[in-house]
């Protein structure tokens, strides 16, 4: 006789184990990301029309290799002062898993000589209320690179979080404009990606609870904008803003809600704010002040304006950039320091590190 095999019963949901409406909602727990075994891209049009072009060269000759070590390791050091600091202010941080981006893969279609990392969960897993998107990124390199994650994902999904996947898009050519040519700073916006499929970047989307302003850019198209509007339904009102960026990729250096009321913005690509947030504070950040000769593979200085808020006062800056530290104490804010400058070689920064997971609050609307 067949011995009967019992079923465990699935485990019973934890109420608000994901649970994130908007930037400043006091901060519970938080995805940070691991940069190890990150891997340089091969060259590309996505490359090619947003990352800064006097790292052309380095692409070309590295593709498919790590980053050095020494850098790498140097970002790291810098990842886990902040972890720690995060852990000092009350913050639960989860890390994903250190996964080897070196290798080669290919789809049906084309074929890759590695990954990238596992570095900046913000720009993979938009979190809207108790729900984690898994974005349907543009870059080939990054194709795999959710994999990283899927661990914490499960483990969310178990304590009762919604876990949804977006389309996952074939990176055929035809989703790109190879005679993509650079507009220049004073140009028309020219996008290298076409309507082709769904994509988008979670980092291009900002919330403020019931409105979620998004930018389109080299690698969030109007579909994939229009998918998450479907996705979320009348819930949400989704906003597609507009600014002077020639080289769109990724709102949260241009456009940086800090508060209800308050905005940080980028001087040279936001002359005048949206019209449904007349009434806020423009708040402008100052010129950066990362050195000349410091290396950045990935983003230009603008990454100092990349900021985490813990709550409405308390936020988390470079410790380097005294200039945006003595505006943040002018507006009223706490700045906590933190030394970024080595992971800022990578391209990002403090909110591009992080993934928001739960923030003690509500859905509101702001407007």
């Amino acid at each position: 006789m067949q011995e009967r095999r019992r079923i465990e019963p699935a485990p019973e949901p934890i109420g608000h184990a994901v649970n994130s409406f908007n930037e400043w909602d006091p901060l519970e727990e938080v995805v940070v990301g691991v940069v190890n075994g990150a891997c340089v891209p091969e060259w590309h049009v996505t490359l090619e029309s947003t990352m800064p072009l006097n790292q052309k060269s380095f692409y070309r000759s590295n593709a498919g290799k790590p980053f050095p070590m020494e850098q790498v390791q140097a970002a790291e050091r810098d990842l886990e002062g902040f972890v720690h600091i995060l852990e000092a202010e009350g913050v639960v941080v989860r890390r994903p898993s250190i996964v080897n981006h070196a290798r080669p893969f290919s789809t049906q279609d084309w074929s890759a000589p590695g990954g990238l990392y596992a570095a900046m969960p913000r720009d993979i897993l938009l979190v809207i209320g108790n729900e984690i998107i898994e974005s349907p990124m543009a870059w080939r390199s990054r194709y795999w690179e959710i994999n990283a994650y899927r661990e914490l994902l499960s483990d969310y999904f178990n304590a009762g979080a919604k876990w949804t996947s977006a389309p996952k898009p074939q990176l055929r050519d035809d989703l790109y404009d190879y005679d993509y040519e650079d507009p220049g700073e004073d140009g028309s916006p020219r996008y290298c990606i076409t309507e082709f499929e769904p994509t988008f970047d979670a980092a291009d989307f900002i919330r403020c609870g019931k409105d979620i302003f998004v930018q389109r850019s080299n690698v969030t198209n109007l579909m994939g904008i229009n998918w998450l509007r479907r996705h979320l339904g009348k819930e949400y009102t989704i906003h597609v803003v507009e600014f002077k960026d020639t080289h769109p990729m990724h709102i949260d250096a241009t456009f940086m809600p800090l508060a209800p009321g308050k905005v940080l913005i980028n001087p040279e690509r936001v002359f005048e704010l949206p019209r449904i947030f007349r009434g806020w504070d423009a708040l402008q950040a100052p010129e950066p002040c990362i050195p000349d000769d410091h290396c950045l593979y990935m983003t230009s200085k603008w990454i100092n304006m990349n900021i985490l808020m813990l709550d409405e006062e308390r936020v988390i800056v470079e410790k380097g950039e005294e200039t945006l530290i003595r505006a943040m104490k002018r507006w009223g804010f706490k700045p906590i320091p933190c030394g970024f400058r080595n992971f800022n070689s990578f391209g990002g920064s403090f909110h591009c590190a992080t993934a928001d997971v739960r923030r003690r609050g509500t859905l509101s609307s702001y407007f």
